[in-house]
């Protein structure tokens, strides 16, 4: 278990798989020579949730960063971020932050200080 566990770890973190919008559990579970029950298995019991909703989350927590980096439009951000259409990823934005992506954007703009601090 804690194998394949880290097996999915290292394709999420360094692969990046999740930025490919087709990605399967059968898909991932080729990819790391495993079958699919298995695998579906340790998702759910290491990382709590689904494979759709882990997905997710890594392809939100990409979005959050480039919108920090204002690399993309928001039109653009969904199929950079491995998202097949804007509708989801808007729904899928919104669940894990709270806020719309432009809502996100705006309020990130606003945590951080325009002008830099000068400490004495």
């Amino acid at each position: 278990d804690c194998e394949l566990y880290k097996y999915v770890l290292y394709y999420l973190e360094v692969r990046q798989v999740f930025l490919d919008p087709k990605l399967s559990l059968n898909k991932l579970s080729d990819m790391i020579e495993t079958n699919q029950t298995y695998l579906s298995n340790v998702v759910n019991r290491y990382f709590g949730c689904h494979l759709k909703d882990l997905l997710n989350k890594y392809r939100v927590e990409y979005a959050k960063e480039l919108l920090r980096s204002d690399t993309y439009t928001l039109d653009e951000l969904p199929q950079h971020c491995g998202f097949l259409s804007r509708s989801t990823f808007y729904a899928a934005f919104k669940k894990m932050t709270g806020a719309s992506p432009k809502k996100y954007m705006k309020q990130e703009q606003r945590a951080v200080p325009s002008e830099p601090i000068e400490y004495v």
